[in-house]
């Protein structure tokens, strides 16, 4: 975690207790500082080295929380925070990860039941405790008790946008290190899984102890957990990191072994076995009777017990290709790694050719400073154009279900919208297209909110669900099909409205939604922002094997934004996604022919 995203969740966890205590206004104006430090181009620690004055620069950060961002890049902590959490001791972030929980029912049932940790939460539930707290019931008592399994299994993984910037910041430093030959991410990281459990880096050198060293060396670890002479593992900005040195003859295999999936290596192995092979992190052996001799010692002279892992005639591990030919297979994809028919497609040829970061040519879903961004209509267009974008839409939200806080534009506000984004595109110095949408809210029944003759002369109108997340799988599915089907409608936004660790949103029948989809030739989106992800890999797949498009935008509400691209990219390629199956990596002709 980088240390502006290190401070904003300082300023979060300000904000929340705050609240908790039911303190007024403070807490609005720390999550805003929170989000504007998150997103400022310049990082903290940049602007600390000049000074206060510098920090006062971030939009919304007075002199007050500029004091604090240098106290805390000096301190490693916040005075106030620290009396805030002796006041409250309380996990702040495990209790709010109880969807319905919020910073004021924490402190409700702190100050009621003396609530600290998610056990005691359960445990007031359970023995309905919390019903007979002032302001609470039988109802919200039963939420609180149905959704605590949820949030205690996401504690235990972390989402990849999180983990990620992590990892690679230590992949990055030790691809400078001199010892270190290669160092590449691996395991769940490097398959571009939603969430991760551990770090895994794994690193070539000729000097094991001396990469070691250059890996514990770094300023961001807080714990050393274990180090030895080819391996070591660390505590480091909330995470474990766990890396392995191999020599970079064997780095191919070793590559292929970590990045996994489990069930993806057992199902090489099984081939292997078939083939007279040997398959490990070593490399590939051929351990057949021809390379052995008479008294059955192979020909690297381990014993025919194959105790040894190097036992046999090597034909494979330098490169992770040599790996996959050496089983007649084409080299897979770290995203297919699943087996879920990825190791049958290699053998037959026909993996798809995935779609790349460089095939998006616009994003699709962005908001301006008109709803809930924090950027203006014209710097939202000059940044899309700076990355090299074809085009963009702005689509910011409209009133509606789930929309709080005055964000979204009504229908006036929307045909007010239209001539400010047309200047907007007429004066951008770049030559780049500009569409203008909205994100209309599905309601319960799967209504849009905005007037039919508004959604007519728009470019383009996504259709997402903000509210009613905890309907039953049959209603939920009625009501997305409805929205997809609604003749407006060009995109499905984030169909289910999960929020990785945060919420699980709709369940529905995703076989039947797609094939609405396809048939009504609306996009589902793959909302690429890492606490959404959804579209997930599972839903991409049913997606395109029903023949519905994709669309894989960033939901950006600043210029930052759009750099979590990448994360829908490789959620796509999990999924099987090709070029042509994603609507905004067509050229634009082809994408107003789409929307039209």
């Amino acid at each position: 975690m980088s240390l502006s995203a290190e401070v904003a969740a300082r300023f979060e966890e300000m904000a929340d207790l705050l609240e908790a205590r039911g303190v007024e206004y403070k807490p609005r104006s720390y999550r805003r500082a929170a989000e504007n430090v998150r997103e400022h181009p310049t990082p903290v620690e940049d602007l600390v080295a000049e000074g206060v004055e510098a920090v006062e620069r971030i939009d919304g950060v007075g002199e007050a929380l500029a004091e604090k961002v240098v106290e805390y890049a000096e301190t490693g902590d916040i005075e106030e925070l620290a009396e805030l959490r002796a006041d409250l001791p309380v996990d702040m972030a495990a209790l709010t990860s109880v969807e319905g929980v919020g910073p004021k029912t924490v402190g409700a049932l702190y100050e009621a039941l003396g609530v600290t940790t998610l056990d005691e939460l359960e445990a007031a539930a359970e023995a309905g405790e919390i019903r007979e707290v002032s302001g609470f019931g039988a109802k919200t008592e039963a939420n609180i008790r149905e959704n605590v399994p949820f949030a205690r299994q996401a504690q235990k993984r972390e989402r990849l946008g999180d983990a990620r910037p992590v990892a690679e910041a230590i992949r990055d430093r030790l691809r400078g290190a001199d010892p270190v030959e290669r160092a590449e991410l691996a395991g769940s990281l490097r398959r571009w899984r939603e969430t991760i459990g551990d770090v895994d880096v794994l690193v070539a050198s000729e000097d094991a102890p001396a990469a070691v060293d250059a890996f514990l060396d770094w300023d961001a670890v807080d714990d050393v957990i274990e180090s030895g002479t080819t391996k070591a593992s660390v505590r480091a900005r909330g995470l474990r990191v766990d890396c392995r040195v191999v020599v970079p003859d064997e780095f191919g295999a070793a590559l292929q072994y970590f990045t996994g999936s489990k069930d993806h290596n057992v199902h090489l192995r099984n081939i292997a076995i078939e083939r007279d092979l040997k398959m490990n992190e070593y490399g590939v052996f051929d351990v057949s009777e021809a390379h052995r001799d008479a008294d059955g010692r192979t020909a690297s002279g381990a014993g025919a017990d194959g105790d040894d892992q190097r036992a046999g005639r090597r034909v494979g591990g330098a490169t992770e290709a040599e790996m996959y030919d050496a089983l007649g297979l084409s080299l897979v994809p770290p995203e297919l790694r699943e087996d879920r028919g990825e190791i049958e497609a290699a053998r037959a040829g026909r993996l798809p050719t995935l779609l790349a970061p460089g095939d998006l040519r616009g994003d699709l879903h962005v908001h301006t400073d008109w709803s809930d961004g924090t950027e203006s209509v014209e710097a939202m267009i000059a940044a899309a154009a700076e990355r090299g974008d074809d085009y963009v839409a702005i689509t910011d939200h409209a009133t509606g279900p789930g929309m709080v806080g005055g964000v979204g534009l009504n229908d006036d506000d929307l045909r007010e919208q239209m001539a400010a984004v047309a200047d907007a595109a007429g004066d951008a110095t770049a030559d780049i297209e500009v569409f203008h949408g909205v994100e209309a809210n599905v309601d319960a029944d799967g209504n849009l909110s905005v007037g039919d003759d508004v959604l007519a002369d728009l470019d383009l109108v996504i259709a997402s669900p903000h509210s009613a997340l905890g309907q039953d799988r049959e209603t939920a599915t009625d009501r997305l099909v409805a929205a997809v089907e609604h003749p407006e409608t060009d995109i499905l936004g984030h169909p289910t409205g999960r929020r990785i660790n945060d919420r699980p949103g709709l369940d529905p029948d995703l076989d039947r939604l797609a094939t609405a989809a396809a048939d009504a030739n609306t996009a589902l989106e793959v909302n690429a922002n890492p606490h959404r992800l959804d579209l997930n890999d599972a839903g991409v797949r049913t997606a395109i094997e029903a023949g519905a498009p994709i669309a894989v935008d960033t939901d950006a509400h600043g210029v930052n934004e759009f750099d979590l691209r990448r994360y829908g990219v490789h959620t796509a390629r999990r999924g099987w996604a090709e070029t042509d199956d994603v609507v905004n990596s067509r050229p634009v002709a082809s994408l107003s022919t789409f929307l039209a």
